[in-house]
């Protein structure tokens, strides 16, 4: 098998390189501007994520090309960085699919990453591909013109797959080692009013969730697990998993300060993310970890 990750070099792109090549016995070719060895199995290709150049070649005859690219909303939301979310999403999009039409023989399936946090915040409602409410904000918008520029794309012989991914939660990277750093320094309690909805998935179910649907119909699908957990229930599971007796509270104008310091900004904690896999679920796929009370810490 011959898998490509445009981006594959952050946290999903490592935890998919070592779930193909392991699992999947596969070459995995990663585009990425940095400068990487090549290991076994795994080769590194460099790219700007802007102008074609040499990588195209790797896509001919490729059996999935997975896109991940595109910088990290982890930060301030100034015009600049605003500026680069759009660019780095979008460029490297559109190149890809320019790369594709060229191609002849063009890879069998191309996956473009997407958010769950497309959906607008939702403290009740749940988020289905079908139901999903989209409104308008600076998340949304980007989410929707990452959509919409990939489809606006057709390809002949390539199945085109969106996925709206949830936060991914496990111990190689992301924002679960933050979040039980700061448990045990005794910030584990409610955030805000405690009542938002985080909607996530293990390491594990993500990477099998990708595999399971290169083999599926093309279409946007929801990559979350079917039990999303509100905010207060979440922090005080995990208070218990890592045996922290108390955390204390955080308001709102508190969080505000703090992400101020941290270069981020609070939707990342405060907004209300209530999504639901109904695609995946009548495929048949089967999560290995539905709930967090079930999640391994």
């Amino acid at each position: 098998m011959k898998v490509v990750i445009a981006g594959g070099t952050g946290y999903l792109g490592r935890l998919l390189t070592a779930h193909f090549t392991k699992h999947q016995h596969a070459d995995v070719y990663v585009l990425t501007r940095r400068q990487i060895q090549n290991e076994a199995h795994v080769y590194y290709l460099h790219w700007d994520g802007e102008t074609k150049g040499d990588w195209t070649v790797v896509l001919e005859g490729a059996d999935l090309l997975i896109n991940l690219s595109g910088k990290s909303v982890n930060c301030r939301y100034t015009p600049k960085h605003k500026e680069e979310i759009y660019a780095s999403r979008l460029k490297s999009t559109k190149v890809l699919c320019e790369a594709v039409l060229a191609l002849k023989q063009p890879p069998k399936v191309f996956i473009q990453s997407s958010s769950a946090t497309i959906y607008q915040h939702s403290e009740e409602a749940f988020m289905t591909e079908a139901e999903g409410r989209i409104g308008a904000d600076f998340s949304m918008d980007v989410c929707k013109a990452w959509e919409q520029l990939f489809q606006s794309y057709t390809f002949r012989n390539t199945k085109k797959i969106i996925t709206r991914t949830s936060i991914v939660l496990g111990n190689n990277g992301g924002a679960f080692p933050i979040m039980k750093r700061m448990t045990r320094l005794g910030l584990g309690g409610k955030q805000g009013s405690g009542r938002q909805y985080i909607s996530w998935i293990t390491e594990d179910d993500y990477t099998r969730a990708i595999a399971f649907l290169s083999t599926q119909n093309e279409g946007v699908y929801n990559i979350c697990v079917p039990n999303p957990i509100r905010n207060a229930a979440f922090q005080k599971t995990l208070r218990k998993k890592i045996k922290v007796a108390f955390g204390f509270n955080t308001p709102k104008w508190l969080l505000q300060l703090g992400a101020i310091g941290m270069g981020t900004e609070t939707e990342l904690i405060l907004k209300s993310r209530c999504v639901y896999p109904e695609k995946l679920l009548n495929l048949g796929f089967k999560f290995r970890t539905p709930t967090f009370k079930a999640f391994d810490v």
